[in-house]
């Protein structure tokens, strides 16, 4: 009974957003709210910007995209600022057909529908509302009913900018059923539907042979050419062509390099001068946003064509790239596996990130820079600084390696694999070892890549089987220490309260004897060499670390390890080098006793209670530490 009322509630309000009145209703309206009459880019624009941007690392991250589109800010950010806001504006840029440019899988065809239904939602709200003459095959403005010679002082007393003309539908419809009364004409709010063929097409390419003109421009209905007795008579034709039918909204134009010429030819009209030629009438207005899509090898193809120039400089290319960031790759095929069935398999924390580690790498140029490898790369990108460089070192790189991310693995593929293992697993549970397994496995059968390119990813494989290591010695690290936050304060005041002594050249106190000792060489040294700290530059970087603290005791914080990165890892390693040997033992044998089957217990219970794992993969992970140990 709940469902039915929601859907009485539906009903009614579907009600409430409907209106229908005269031209004179419509001038109160728009006089109200001059946003309804806007064209189709501006409409784009408004949605877009209505949602909000935030700033994240000097890019403007668009929260319409956000929910649905990863790792493409950047992209994004020059889609919307250099396309639809000036074409919002009415500069020239409108007059240009939209072409996404890029690998398989990479996101155009999902920008093109949150595009869609984006608009489909946006025409349901009252900044949204969009109003058409009712009737009009073609739904258009009711604006265009004003006589030109009348438009400039209407222009002037609404200041609203008016473009376009009638179509030949209503203009016989004006003259036929209102004898020129435009105030009389009926006007309705319309609901922007790719499903009710309503301001969204989209337009397929088929076989050229069979495929007819007719699909984008409409044709001639000849039955009813004996009642209307001409071609050229607008109820004798079907205004039910994708180009007909996008006015006021969007036409997606699906792989239009594939297109045979004759139905881009079409296109050159429409996109420079706003209409397009349809049957025996004049040009036809449309006010529509053409938004195509094509790879980069057809599109080579497309411009080494001399045929094709015309239509070149009627495009402007937005090159949609892979993803190059690893934790924006998880959310991928987080929110695909999400969208699935299989909602009661666990899977590890980690695996996705694996698969997501060997996806990015795969489509990351090699650097010339001295120093940085691929996987320092991938964490770089993924705004990590990692060793020999920093976040500001990011544009020279990117700039090194222009076309990085228009090749490499496709999400795809990895889903593809992902789901594999998830319906094979029989632990309802699958690991990052599984996912690596099936990527392998999935090589093996895949007949399209190269000996040579099967060799590069299997060692991407090895680079990321690697990556877990020394993820999941740390996570077991973690868990061991049964105090570990409190642990890792302690060695780390210790050494600060040693490193300060020695920076001072002063002595320490003993806080059990309050006997005056010389700072503790050894300890300090102990945890500067986990990560490479040599004897040389060992008064540099303790000299570093007291500056560190000086600044932030100015500011009023806390300097704690988490506060130096090089100092937090250096911390973590010592720990877990001084608990090795407990780790190895616990996890290794086969025949534990009563003391270390309880420390496996609390380890576990620690892996699954705060680390996300489940008993199986948890028991998993011990044992594969304990074989890392023991090599």
């Amino acid at each position: 009974m709940d469902f039915i009322k929601r859907l009485e509630d539906h009903r009614s309000s579907e009600k409430k957003l409907a209106w229908q009145g005269t031209f004179q209703d419509y001038l109160k309206i728009i006089k109200k709210s001059p946003n309804v009459s806007q064209l189709s880019h501006a409409r784009i624009y408004e949605m877009i910007k209505r949602r909000g941007a935030e700033e994240v690392n000097g890019v403007k991250r668009y929260n319409f995209f956000s929910a649905e589109l990863f790792g493409l800010d950047k992209t994004l950010e020059k889609l919307v600022e250099e396309y639809f806001h000036p074409a919002a504006r009415r500069l020239d840029v409108r007059k240009r057909i939209l072409l996404l440019m890029g690998p398989v899988s990479g996101g155009k065809s999902t920008l093109v529908a949150m595009l869609k239904r984006g608009l489909e939602k946006f025409s349901r709200t009252d900044e949204g509302a969009v109003y058409a003459i009712k009737g009009c095959p073609m739904h258009e403005e009711p604006l265009h009913l004003i006589p030109k010679e009348l438009r400039e002082e209407f222009q002037k007393e609404y200041n609203l900018y008016v473009e376009g003309e009638l179509c030949p539908s209503c203009r016989l419809m004006l003259e036929g059923e209102h004898n020129g009364q435009i105030e009389k004409v009926v006007v309705e709010r319309i609901f922007l539907s790719e499903e009710n063929r309503l301001g969204v097409g989209t337009f397929t390419p088929s076989d050229p042979k069979s495929q007819d003109i007719a699909d984008l421009t409409g044709s001639v209905d000849f039955s009813t050419i004996a009642e209307y007795g001409a071609e050229s008579d607008p109820r004798a034709y079907r205004f039910d062509g994708e180009l007909n039918i996008a006015n006021r909204g969007l036409m997606e134009f699906q792989e239009m390099l594939k297109c045979d010429e004759k139905f881009l030819w079409n296109l050159l009209s429409l996109s420079q001068e706003g209409n397009f030629k349809a049957g025996r009438f004049a040009l036809i207005y449309a006010d529509e946003m053409i938004v195509a899509h094509t790879n980069e090898n057809e599109y080579k193809a497309f411009i080494a064509n001399k045929k094709n120039e015309a239509l070149q400089s009627r495009i402007i290319i937005i090159k949609i790239p892979y993803n190059l960031k690893v934790s924006e790759e998880t959310k991928i095929y987080e929110k695909l596996i999400c969208q699935s069935d299989l909602k009661n398999i666990h899977i590890a924390p980690h695996a996705l990130r694996l698969a997501s580690v060997f996806s990015v790498l795969s489509r990351l140029k090699e650097s010339k820079k001295q120093g940085m490898d691929p996987v320092k790369k991938m964490k770089l990108y993924d705004g990590e600084d990692v060793e020999g460089f920093k976040q500001k070192d990011l544009i020279e790189l990117q700039n090194e390696a222009l076309d990085e991310g228009m090749s490499g693995v496709d999400p795809r593929y990895v889903i593809n694999r992902l789901s594999s293992a998830l319906i094979r697993t029989s632990t309802q549970c699958i690991n990052a070892l599984d996912v690596l397994r099936a990527l392998k496995d999935g090589l093996d059968q895949h007949p399209s890549i190269t000996r040579e390119e099967r060799d590069r990813l299997l060692n991407f494989i090895s680079v990321a089987r690697k990556e877990y290591d020394e993820i999941a010695k740390k996570e077991v690290q973690k868990a061991f220490v049964y105090s570990y936050e409190e642990s890792a304060r302690v060695l780390f005041d210790n050494y600060l309260d040693n490193v300060e002594a020695y920076c001072n050249n002063t002595r320490i106190k003993d806080p059990i004897t309050d006997e005056e000792m010389d700072p503790d060489e050894k300890l300090m040294r102990s945890i500067e060499e986990q990560i490479g700290v040599s004897e040389n530059v060992k008064k540099v970087f303790r000299e570093e670390i007291l500056i560190r603290l000086s600044s932030y005791a100015r500011k009023g914080k806390k300097f704690d390890y988490t506060s130096h990165e090089r100092l937090r890892e250096a911390v973590e390693k010592k720990l877990f080098t001084d608990l090795k040997d407990v780790v190895k033992i616990t996890t290794s044998t086969k025949t534990p006793d009563a003391e270390q089957l309880k420390r496996i217990n609390e380890v576990s219970a620690k892996l699954i209670s705060e680390y996300g794992y489940c008993a199986s993969c948890a028991n998993e992970l011990l044992k594969y530490v304990g074989s890392l140990l023991n090599r």
